[in-house]
């Protein structure tokens, strides 16, 4: 009998109709379109305005669209994992605030934070729930409000972060299309580095955590950048080793969307030819949890049935990871 697979049958996105353009952010912070774009490679990304709305606004476009793509009702979908730092709340999860929104009854939720890499995370664990034949149909959503945690007044982050995220159905495939391996890492010393300062247990939000703006994201690039390129290209050869293969194996490399010299530089470390790097950090920037199913929705219509796809991404904590799959359609 042959082995069951978590095969990804659908994906769909969204980003909010508002962009925000480096020619805006000049009139906001000292900088300029060249600088932005020559250090990360982003033009413009999507911020969510209006009242009253929340992460889960965003996750039920990406899951009523995924559904009315696939032809699933809501009252099949059996579980939702929401992968999110930006939620409605600290509690109740988001996942399940979707779930109610789009009206999935039968379903349970409940969400990852894993930061950047939480994407990966949550699709990994989905997979499990496929394979060990538990479920049949798993939603995975990657989604983040990051412009609800930045400070607009910092360029060093203010122009990298926007809004934005996509959903993907999970079902069984026995012909060997899905998703075929994970390595994913963890290095708790890297909180240091990139982090929200307040707003937990360890420092709970008082007014004066407010005025210090410790509610914002901190990150230290250069630090970032460092672990960041190395944990990505690291665990791709883990992957590429366990499953006796090479990089010419690869149909398509899909990078967490953070920073285009990050993605040319794992890359070069793979030696991987970047006509075969997914990117679209240029219209979106980084929306965290949403930038990998960003892609996947942004070129669905480029991939084949059977193309190799290697999926990484790295985010604070440290968290970061490689999963490979074989595109079921």
């Amino acid at each position: 009998m042959s082995k069951t697979l978590a095969a990804i049958t659908g994906v769909h996105g969204y980003v909010p109709d508002y962009i925000m353009t480096n020619a805006e952010l000049e009139t906001m912070v000292e900088t300029t379109d060249e600088w932005i774009t020559s250090r990360t490679g982003i033009k413009e990304r999507r911020v969510l305005k209006g009242e009253g709305l929340a992460a889960s606004d965003m996750g039920k476009e990406m899951v009523q669209g995924l559904l009315e793509k696939t032809g699933t009702a809501p009252e099949e979908v059996e579980l939702l994992i929401c992968a999110t730092i930006t939620g409605d709340r600290v509690f109740p999860d988001t996942a399940n605030t979707i779930l109610d929104k789009v009206n999935a009854k039968n379903a349970f939720g409940y969400d990852i934070n894993a930061a950047c890499s939480g994407f990966l995370y949550a699709l990994t664990t989905g997979a499990k729930f496929i394979e060990s034949g538990t479920y049949k149909k798993v939603v995975i959503v990657g989604l983040d409000v990051m412009s609800s945690i930045l400070d607009y007044t910092d360029r060093s982050t203010c122009i990298i972060f926007g809004d934005g995220g996509g959903a993907v159905l999970l079902e069984p495939n026995e012909d060997g299309f899905g998703i075929v391996d994970s390595v994913l890492k963890a290095d708790g010393n890297g909180r240091q580095y990139l982090n929200m300062e307040a707003g937990g247990s360890l420092k709970p939000t008082s007014a004066e955590t407010v005025a210090n703006g410790e509610h914002f994201i901190h990150q230290e690039g250069r630090t970032v950048f460092k672990y960041a390129v190395r944990g990505m290209s690291e665990t791709i050869k883990d992957v590429l080793d366990r499953n006796n293969m090479d990089k010419g194996d690869i149909s398509w490399l899909i990078p967490h969307q953070a920073n285009i010299r990050i993605i040319q530089s794992v890359a070069n470390a793979l030696d991987f030819p970047m006509e075969k790097v997914i990117v679209n950090i240029e219209k979106y920037g980084n929306t965290t949890a949403g930038t990998l199913p960003l892609c996947l929705w942004d070129f669905e219509d480029q991939f084949k049935k059977g193309d190799n796809i290697m999926l990484t991404a790295f985010g604070g904590g440290f968290t970061w990871g490689s999963t490979y799959l074989k595109w079921a359609y």
